[in-house]
């Protein structure tokens, strides 16, 4: 059956899933203040490879989610802020036609990553 980046259609899929969700976070009144000020080109290209990793393609070298969200924790990123990117996604891969269980493992593989994010994890 292959990986679940591979099931979901490798790179332009990712890609695809990533325009998708920038498009819907700018609607987002709790998420959209976080990105204001970054350079949206240089985040879509890091969500695409944290998107990538996250979903079992292969980026060469891990992202330290903890160091790459510091800034954001201490502007206040917290559970809330998770809890509303991990549903944009499901919402962006029911869009996209993602069959329930592949969607379900892209959330449970976000949720892991929670702690890393909001830098909690050791």
């Amino acid at each position: 059956m292959g990986s679940l980046y591979e099931r979901l259609g490798g790179e332009a899929a990712v890609e695809a899933a990533v325009v998708l969700f920038y498009d819907k976070l700018q609607g987002e009144p709790e998420l959209a203040p976080f990105f204001r000020g970054f350079n949206l080109r240089d985040q879509l290209v890091r969500h695409v490879a944290f998107m990538t990793r996250a979903f079992g393609g292969d980026l060469g070298h891990a992202v330290n989610l903890g160091a790459a969200h510091k800034a954001l924790v201490g502007r206040g990123l917290a559970d809330r802020h998770v809890d509303i990117f991990i549903r944009i996604v499901g919402e962006v891969l029911a869009e996209l036609g993602v069959s329930e269980a592949d969607a379900a493992e892209v959330r449970a593989r976000l949720e892991a990553s929670r702690g890393d994010v909001l830098g909690r994890s050791p």
